[in-house]
């Protein structure tokens, strides 16, 4: 058992690293209520079981030829920066930390959705800031206590999570079986805005199977990261598959209509099935989530400032370290931004991290295929097929983001009558990519430049 889980690791082993990724992706069932308001039963499902192998096994298969053979603290930032040059290297870790900041919003507002079902009254305005920035603040002290921390407290983490669902999908066959209720496979009632809903229950599906790339940061902290680097992707995929698809099927043989299903409608569901005892430890779940989602990331992208300072692609203060080995003035940093940015309606805060996180992937996929062509003799332990598979890898999920940029061309960033009520989502993501090429010309540069000058007179 010690080969894949210790009370007090030093380093991140199997089981904590599957855990880790697992918070990454998914965190269970929650943030996929919307695939069901839009998509209805039958096609939620049919959703939930097409994307992980068009969007994710590619993805897997990628990450894990790369970070078996490059397993350097950092992940794809150094996989992209080795593989195509310095400049896509830091629109790499720019891409993905600006995704970061819309993404990390999104879980404290899980959080809070849930927290106020045990009591509307603990989430009221502004108590849900205030919720939201606690969320933050604890989770900047548990980084602190180091990666292994993290990873082994995810452990645990998802069995509470998991374990009102493993009831929630017990007592749903056994009604099914029993009552032989009707089955409501179709869409939900319909709405005017129907081809939105299906088109929402796609970007949505392709946000809970994303991520997979993130633990690969953090392979300073991992056991053997060759080994268990691809090993913990594919169990991760077989979790969060199973925690998507099987509370669906359980809700739809139950009898459960989809109508009105959106963010934090798992909470009704348990009720329906196990009475509030169960709505309760569902609620539980869903706080749990929000908290251990935003736990699990801010170790991930924490560590691509330490990557990048490294490189003089930012300034050294932030390769510091605590006794830990936590990069604090990392966490710290990216608390403070994260903190400013917990505001935006979740499914505008999708649509910009898809578009920002899918240009980042496709330049990983990228980064593969240079280094088939540039690294041939690259030792790797784990091979992602020949070099034509390798280019297929990327069609998928291509494609697919290509979809997500279309989807969101006329979505707009606030409501009616606010500031930002005719600004495209779509442009402002794309504004903000090209920021990217900018930072690197007048900032990045310039310090590595000072810092090349500087380190000139020791070498000599």
């Amino acid at each position: 058992m010690r080969a894949i889980f210790s009370p007090s690791p030093k380093k991140l082993l199997l089981l904590p690293l599957i855990a880790a990724t697992f918070f990454m992706v998914s965190g269970g069932p929650y943030g996929m209520e919307d695939v069901l308001g839009g998509a209805g039963f039958g096609w939620a499902i049919v959703i939930l079981l097409v994307l992980p192998f068009v969007w994710s096994m590619p993805t897997a298969l990628m990450i894990g030829e790369l970070a078996a053979a490059i397993p350097d603290e950092g992940g794809f930032y150094i996989w992209v920066r080795r593989g195509l040059g310095p400049f896509w290297g830091y629109q790499e870790g720019w891409l993905s930390l600006s995704a970061s900041i819309f993404d990390m919003a999104l879980y404290p507002s899980i959080f809070v959705l849930y927290l106020g079902k045990f009591s509307p009254a603990l989430t009221g305005a502004p108590r849900d800031y205030l919720w939201s920035l606690a969320v933050v603040v604890l989770c900047c002290a548990w980084n602190l206590r180091g990666a292994p921390s993290v990873g082994t407290d995810s452990v645990w983490m998802s069995v509470l999570l998991l374990a009102p669902f493993a009831v929630f999908i017990v007592l749903g066959f056994w009604r099914g079986l029993t009552l032989h209720p009707a089955i409501h496979w179709g869409r939900p009632a319909p709405s005017p805005d129907v081809d939105a809903g299906l088109s929402t229950a796609i970007l949505v599906g392709l946000w809970n199977y994303m991520g997979w790339d993130n633990a690969s940061t953090v392979a300073r902290d991992v056991h053997d990261p060759q080994r268990n680097y691809p090993r913990a992707i594919v169990g991760a995929i077989v979790v969060t598959v199973v925690t998507y698809v099987l509370p669906l099927a359980a809700m739809a043989v139950g009898g459960l209509s989809p109508d009105g299903f959106t963010t934090g409608s798992w909470a009704v569901a348990g009720g329906a099935f196990g009475g509030s005892l169960l709505s309760m430890a569902v609620v539980a779940g869903g706080v749990i989530c929000g908290l251990g989602m935003f736990n699990a990331l801010m170790m991930s992208y924490t560590r691509l400032p330490i990557a990048m300072a490294a490189d003089a692609m930012l300034p050294r203060i932030f390769e510091r370290r605590n006794r830990r080995g936590a990069p604090w003035v990392s966490v710290l940093f990216c608390g403070l931004a994260w903190a400013l940015a917990i505001s935006l309606p979740f499914e505008r805060l999708i649509s910009i991290d898809l578009i920002l996180y899918g240009t980042s992937l496709i330049l990983e996929f990228l980064a593969l295929i240079a280094l088939r062509i540039r690294e041939p003799q690259l030792t790797r332990p784990f091979r992602a097929g020949n070099f034509a598979f390798a280019c297929l890898l990327a069609v998928g999920p291509t494609l697919l983001i290509a979809y997500a940029l279309y989807a969101s061309r006329s979505e707009k960033l606030g409501d009616p009558g606010s500031t930002f009520a005719n600004v495209s989502s779509l442009l402002f993501a794309c504004g903000i990519a090209l920021l990217g090429p900018l930072l690197y010309w007048f900032t990045a540069l310039p310090l590595a430049r000072r810092r090349a000058l500087a380190a000139a007179p020791a070498a000599q």
